[in-house]
C-alpha cells in the first residue's frame, strides 16, 4: 500500500522550487511556548491586580481572574481593553513600560530556563527568511521574539505594527523581509485584543492582507481562528488558490479552521508543535539544497571547512561537508574493478593506484586543513569516523572471482587518509591523534574474519600491495629499495604543498610518520613495523635511527607524555625505543 506524501515534504519541495512565494502566519501558540502570555492573558492578569488592590474584598482577585470582563464591567471605568488598563494603571509611558516588562522581557531566572526568548520555531523561520524562502511574516502576537530571531541571523526586517504605517511601507516584493504585527506591539497602546477590536480591521490592514493572501502561499502555526474574526474574514474573502495553504494540525482542529481549510483547499500538517513543524521543514530544505548544490571545487570546500571548524554551532555542517566528500571517495572505491579477463597487468595496477590518489584529492585537502587547525582535538571524532568509513569501504562481499592485488588496492584511500592526518597531526604536535587513528579504528581483513584488526595492522604496507608489484610499475626508471615507502612519500607530497613547502621537510615528516606508525604496529598483533626509507642507509646517527632522535627531541621540547602513556610509563617507553632499534636494523639495505 502506498504511503501518502507528507505535507512537509510537499511544502519543502514547493518552497525550494519557488523561493519567496510563501508567507508565514503565527498565532499566540508560537509565543506561549516561550512563556509569553497572549494579549488577553495580559489583560486578565492586569484586571486581577486591580482587583487585588481593591480594599475590603478578599474574593475580588479570584473573581476577576475567573471572569475579568464581568468584574471590570461592575468595578472598572471605561471599556475593558489593553489600552484602557494601561492608561489607568500607568499614567506615563515609563510607568506603562515598567508594567509590561515582566510579561515580555525575561528575568535572569527565566533567561537561564530559556523562557521569553525566541523558540526553535522562531529561529527556524528566521533561517527560512535569511535564505529567501519566506519574505512575509504575519503575526497576531505583540512580543518581539520574531524580530529578535531575525536580527540574530543578520536580517533587518521592516516591521509594520500600526495600520497607518502600511501607506509608507516598502512594497513586499522589494523588502528583504516584512513582519506585519496585526495586533500591534506590546509597547504600543494601539494593541488590539478585545472581541470588538478583533471583529473588524481598519481598511489599511484589510487591503494589505488581501494582497498577501492573494499573492502568497501561507503556512499557519499556533493560530486557532477562534477569536480573530477580522483575520478569518480577510482569509475567506480572498478566493485565490494561486499557492497552497498549510496549517499545523494542532491548532487547525476547530470548526472555523476546518472551514478555512476546506475553502482554500488547504492541507493540515500533522505535527506536535510549531517547533517541530518549522525545524522539520528547515531540515527538508537543507536536504534539497544539498541535492541541488553543484559539486564543490576543492578551494570552495576548504573555504567552507575553515568557516565551520571554529564554530560549535556548525558542527553538523562540518560533519556533512567532510562526510559527503568521503561518500564520493567510497563511490570511487566501489567502482574499482575487482576482476579482469586474463592476467592483471602492472599498467592496470598503476592506473588503479593513481585513480585512488586522484579520488582523494579533495578529501585529503579537507583532512589536512581540518587537522592542521584543530589544535585542541575538538573534532577528533570526525577524523576517526572518516578513517572508519574508508576502512569499511575497502571490504567486499565474496564474489565468484577477484584478484588479490586489486582487492588490496581498495585500502589505498584509507591509508592515504591515515597518512595525511597522521603527518598533519604530528606537525602540529598532536601525536595522540595518530595513536587514536591507528588503534581506535578497527576493521576486518576479509569478510567472515572473526577478529577485528586495528588500523595500524589493517593498513600495513604488506596489506596494501606486494613490494614486488610496486617495483614493476611502469612509472619507475629505478628499482627502489623500499618501493611502498617511496610510492607514498612521492604521491602524498602534492597534498602538502601549501602546508610544508620545502620538499626535504616533507620527506622528513613522512619518515617520522612511518617510524611512529611502526612503533604502534610493534605493539599490535600481526606484522612487525613497516620498513621504509626512514631506515635506509643514510637514515641513522650511528646505531640510532634519526627518526628516533627526532621523536626524543619533540618529547623533550613539548613535555608531552603521549607516548609514555601509550606504552604505560617512561621506563617502558625507553625500553620499547631501544628494542625497536633491533627490529629496524634488520631492515637496512644498501643500493
Amino acid at each position: 500500500m502506498a504511503v501518502p506524501l507528507s505535507p512537509v515534504v510537499a511544502l519543502a519541495t514547493s518552497m525550494q522550487a519557488q523561493p519567496g512565494v510563501y508567507a508565514v502566519l503565527l498565532g499566540s501558540g508560537v509565543s506561549t511556548a516561550a512563556g509569553i502570555p497572549t494579549g488577553w492573558g495580559v489583560v486578565r492578569e492586569l484586571v486581577r491586580r486591580v482587583a487585588a488592590a481593591t480594599p475590603d474584598d478578599d474574593d475580588a482577585p479570584q473573581l476577576a481572574w475567573e471572569d475579568p470582563a464581568d468584574w471590570w464591567a461592575e468595578h472598572g471605568q471605561g471599556e475593558l481593553g489593553y489600552a484602557t488598563l494601561l492608561e489607568q494603571l500607568g499614567p506615563t509611558a515609563a510607568a506603562r513600560q515598567g508594567l509590561l516588562a515582566a510579561f515580555f522581557e525575561p528575568s535572569y531566572e527565566e533567561r537561564e530556563e530559556g523562557l521569553k526568548q525566541p523558540t526553535k520555531a522562531h529561529i527556524a523561520i528566521a533561517e527560512l527568511v535569511k535564505r529567501g524562502y519566506v519574505r512575509v511574516v504575519i503575526t497576531t502576537n505583540f512580543d518581539r521574539l520574531m524580530e529578535q530571531a531575525l536580527e540574530a541571523v543578520g536580517v533587518s526586517p521592516q516591521v509594520i505594527a500600526r495600520p497607518e504605517a502600511v501607506n509608507g511601507m516598502a512594497p513586499l516584493a522589494h523588502a528583504p523581509a516584512t513582519v506585519i504585527k496585526l495586533h500591534g506591539d506590546y509597547k504600543d497602546l494601539g494593541t488590539r485584543n478585545t472581541p470588538e477590536e478583533l471583529g473588524a480591521y481598519p481598511e489599511e490592514w484589510t487591503r494589505l492582507l488581501a494582497q498577501v493572501f492573494d499573492e502568497y502561499g501561507v503556512v499557519i502555526a499556533g493560530w486557532s481562528a477562534e477569536w480573530d474574526d477580522a483575520l478569518v474574514a480577510a482569509i475567506e474573502s480572498t478566493p485565490s488558490r494561486r499557492y497552497p495553504l498549510y496549517w499545523d494540525g494542532r491548532s487547525s482542529r476547530g470548526e472555523t479552521a476546518q472551514r478555512i481549510l476546506a475553502g482554500r483547499a488547504g492541507l493540515p500538517i500533522p505535527t506536535a508543535s510549531a517547533d517541530d513543524l518549522f525545524t522539520e521543514l528547515l531540515g527538508s530544505l537543507d536536504a534539497l539544497e544539498r541535492l541541488a548544490d553543484p559539486p564543490l571545487s576543492t578551494a570552495m570546500a576548504v573555504a567552507r571547512l575553515k568557516r565551520y571548524l571554529p564554530d560549535p554551532v556548525r558542527r553538523i555542517d562540518l560533519h556533512d561537508l567532510v562526510m559527503r566528500t568521503v561518500d564520493e571517495v567510497v563511490g570511487e572505491i566501489a567502482a574499482q574493478p575487482m576482476n579482469v579477463t586474463g592476467q592483471v597487468t602492472f599498467e592496470l595496477l598503476q592506473s588503479t593506484y593513481e585513480a585512488h590518489f586522484r579520488a582523494m584529492n579533495q578529501l585529503a585537502a579537507l583532512l589536512i586543513t581540518g587537522v592542521w587547525h584543530d589544535d585542541s582535538g575538538v573534532h577528533d571524532r570526525l577524523w576517526l569516523d572518516v578513517l572508519q568509513r574508508l576502512t569499511d569501504a575497502a571490504l567486499i562481499l565474496p564474489t565468484s572471482a577477484f584478484n588479490d592485488a586489486l582487492l588490496k588496492a581498495r585500502r589505498f584511500p584509507a591509508f592515504i587518509a591515515l597518512a595525511v592526518m597522521g603527518v598533519a597531526g604530528m606537525r602540529r604536535g598532536r601525536d595522540e591523534l595518530l595513536i587514536k587513528l591507528a588503534t581506535q579504528v578497527e576493521g576486518r581483513d576479509r569478510i567472515g574474519a572473526d577478529e577485528l584488526m586495528q588500523a595500524a595492522q589493517l593498513l600495513h604496507y604488506r596489506r596494501l600491495a606486494d613490494p614486488d608489484w610496486i617495483k614493476k610499475l611502469p612509472r619507475w626508471e629505478s628499482q627502489w629499495l623500499y618501493p611502498s615507502s617511496h610510492l607514498f612519500v612521492t604521491d602524498l607530497r602534492v597534498y602538502f604543498a601549501d602546508f610544508i613547502p620545502v620538499d626535504e621537510d616533507f620527506v622528513q615528516a613522512y619518515r617520522d610518520f612511518e617510524y611512529r606508525l611502526g612503533l604502534i604496529q610493534e605493539r599490535t598483533r600481526g606484522y612487525h613495523a613497516i620498513d621504509g626509507e626512514y631506515v635506509g642507509e643514510w637514515a641513522w646517527d650511528g646505531d640510532v635511527p634519526r627518526t628516533e632522535n627526532a621523536l626524543r627531541r619533540e618529547l623533550a621540547r613539548s613535555g608531552s607524555d603521549v607516548w609514555s602513556d601509550y606504552y604505560g610509563g617512561t621506563d617502558e617507553l625507553e625500553e620499547a625505543l631501544i628494542a625497536h632499534r633491533e627490529v629496524l636494523v634488520r631492515y637496512q639495505r644498501w643500493g
